[in-house]
């Protein structure tokens, strides 16, 4: 049988992005090579971001996009540097790609890792499993609004930042939670809203979420406020399942969840667009921490599950969770960076997760 090859375009990008980018390289490469000639990957790397940038003037190429089409899917490692403005570099290539390939379901799950401590003294009795839906392509990151009035003179400037809620955009991310939560243990969306003081978009939202619910009444259902939410991600996390939220509301959930699972360095994610239009993104949820890049200690698990995610979006579920259970046998193992307890570095980690691959988790 001939191997189905992935095409997978590679963007490292800046900081720590470049090492863990490369650490999941690794992780699939050596899946790949396990397969037994079933699958295999086919990279190529761009050297778009913060460096780029400061030769170009260009967070990434002009025809950036249009060669990212023939990808079956983006691998993304981090985005930002102290020589380009954070807005700029986020919106000329992250954003740029989620936006323009309506990535507009962004899964970022929140696991709770065997040997990671918690600062949640209920997870060292309490199994805790939840996952974030956040709408990716509207809501308050939808980039409407502007800045006038400054010649005026100081002070006068006004600037509109305009959060957008269609009806289309509510009910195509609450049904993909509905769906999801109908493959997980535990049926339920919690929906996340603000609409007592946001009396437009977000009681758009909530008139969409009731009147999705009715399609699936085996599906438990919630409304929460979001302060109220982010109280309950630490008092009762254990009623947690899906989570459903707008673009930044659960940007910021999704990071609590993951800081309370032990480190952002965990923290995994994936930017669909589930029509298959365009390729989907999977990144780690951390940023480009210039303050620890190229000294090979940062987490490269949250880029390895990322990858996991990614297996998943092919349908290679078995081979997605044989990653899972190896991040697992690393961590339980003792192989921590310093970010969740330990002293290993981003070599030690990723060599204990394909030792994990390799010996008690290979395929008989």
């Amino acid at each position: 049988m001939a191997p189905q090859t992935f095409k997978i375009a590679s963007i490292p990008a800046d900081g720590v992005g470049k090492e863990v980018v490369a650490a999941g390289r690794r992780v699939l490469d050596v899946l790949a090579e396990q397969s037994g000639g079933l699958f295999a990957f086919e990279w190529e790397e761009f050297p778009w971001g913060c460096e780029y940038y400061a030769r170009t003037g260009k967070m990434m190429a002009d025809d950036g996009l249009e060669t990212l089409r023939a990808f079956d899917a983006i691998y993304f490692g981090a985005v930002g540097w102290e020589n380009v403005p954070d807005h700029i570099s986020l919106w000329g290539l992250r954003l740029n790609i989620t936006q323009n390939f309506d990535q507009w379901a962004n899964v970022r799950p929140v696991k709770f890792l065997p040997g990671v401590r918690s600062p949640l003294r209920k997870a060292d009795d309490t199994e805790l499993d939840w996952v974030v839906v956040r709408e990716n392509s509207e809501g308050e990151y939808a980039g409407l609004g502007g800045r006038n009035l400054s010649g005026r003179g100081p002070g006068n400037e006004v600037a509109l930042q305009t959060a957008l809620f269609t009806e289309k955009g509510c009910e195509r991310i609450i049904r993909f939670a509905f769906d999801l939560a109908r493959t997980r243990t535990v049926r339920k969306v919690s929906s996340v809203t603000k609409s007592n003081a946001q009396q437009y978009g977000m009681v758009l939202w909530d008139e969409v979420f009731e009147r999705v619910a009715a399609d699936y009444p085996d599906v438990a259902t919630e409304s929460v406020l979001v302060d109220a939410m982010s109280a309950k991600f630490i008092l009762h996390p254990e009623e947690l399942s899906v989570v459903v939220a707008s673009n930044l509301n659960a940007d910021i959930l999704s990071d609590l969840g993951s800081a309370l699972a032990g480190s952002l360095g965990i923290a995994s994610s994936a930017n669909l667009n589930p029509e298959r239009r365009f390729p989907s993104m999977f990144e780690p949820v951390h940023g480009s921490a210039p303050d620890i890049a190229g000294r090979g200690i940062s987490n490269p698990i949250g880029a390895i599950a990322s990858a996991a995610l990614m297996l998943d979006h092919f349908g290679l579920h078995e081979q997605a969770r044989r990653i899972d259970a190896a991040i697992e046998a690393a961590t339980g193992s003792g192989a921590r960076t310093r970010d969740i307890g330990g002293t290993a570095n981003t070599e030690t980690v990723t060599e204990a997760i394909v030792t994990a691959l390799r010996t008690a988790l290979a395929p008989a």
